[in-house]
């Protein structure tokens, strides 16, 4: 394998990779180790739901934070676990395309029982951590196992394989939110909307990436449906996301303090969904990763609603 980067994307296998023993490699590359941006994507939203709470919930602070790292290392898991399974699925779709010619199944650099195998291990991983939660996080935990093995089925059937994701990586919300309460409510259902929401349209962003290359072998995407619109799209998503996290702030009864850092999360996105261009694939990466960023702000909304 390479190891400079396919034009247009963040695919390496130099780095702290590199300095891998040669057999691990692959696996790293696999689960995605060497681009932890997805890992806080899924990570971030279970953060909202363990923050967002406030004054409702009876969990101390030292519970939030048990949670949060629990979190944190559920979310690194169960991200390279989701990467394992859409490569399996995907290794003779991702040969036919550039950005994902490299990965290790899609080369050959693997072999399915390699992958399996792997692919065992960090969900024996992931019950671990699971069985450290209450219970109704357990059952959510366990149904969300379903949506991680239909994601990769979603390209080939329908043209809203982003939105599918969204309902997939957004889950560590509705989880995140039932392990600091233990209950489900409004309150849960809007912030799991908001974050498929959220998802949907940085997805659809990034998919931008690969218009040429999926449309060349049948591959269905929102990008591909949506390109002659993209901001508009985009600029939808991401205000109805908005709305539906300040809902749930307002039904948590959160601080003041939630309100402006929320709203200027908002803002951020909408700056983005008016710059969106899907002809400028590096343009698309960047903005992609900003939501890291973003993210992290809305996390810091939920932390500000907690302390004011």
């Amino acid at each position: 394998m390479s190891g400079t980067a396919t034009p247009h994307t963040d695919i390496r296998s130099t780095g702290w990779i590199s300095r891998l023993p040669a057999p691990l490699r692959p696996y790293a590359l696999l689960a995605r180790l060497d681009r932890p941006i997805g890992t806080w994507l899924l990570f971030l939203p279970g953060a909202w739901g363990i923050l967002l709470p406030g004054a409702e919930g009876a969990t101390s602070p030292l519970e939030r934070v048990r949670l949060l790292v629990l979190f944190g290392i559920g979310s690194l898991v169960m991200r390279s676990a989701g990467c394992v399974v859409n490569d399996m699925w995907d290794r003779d779709i991702d040969r036919q395309v550039t950005r994902t010619a490299g990965r290790p199944l899609a080369s050959g650099a693997l072999r399915m029982r390699h992958a399996a195998l792997f692919l065992l291990l960090l969900l024996l991983i992931g019950l671990s951590i699971l069985l450290q939660l209450n219970p109704l996080t357990q059952l959510l935990g366990a149904s969300s196992l379903i949506l991680v093995g239909l994601y990769p089925l979603a390209k080939r059937f329908t043209w809203w394989p982003q939105l599918v994701m969204g309902f997939t990586f957004g889950f560590g919300a509705p989880m995140g939110y039932a392990a600091m309460a233990d209950r489900c409510d409004m309150t849960q259902v809007l912030l799991y909307s908001a974050t498929i929401l959220w998802q949907l349209g940085f997805d659809t962003i990034y998919g931008f990436q690969d218009m040429d290359d999926d449309a060349r072998i049948g591959v269905k995407s929102t990008s591909l449906l949506w390109q002659g619109r993209a901001r508009e799209f985009v600029g939808v998503c991401y205000a109805a996301a908005g709305l539906a996290f300040l809902g749930a702030g307002f039904l948590a009864h959160t601080g003041i303090g939630f309100y402006p850092v929320a709203l200027f999360c908002i803002a951020l996105l909408l700056k983005q969904a008016v710059s969106v261009n899907p002809q400028d694939p590096r343009l698309c990466l960047i903005q992609f990763r900003a939501n890291r960023d973003i993210g992290v702000g809305f996390a810091l909304a939920c932390l500000a609603g907690l302390v004011w």
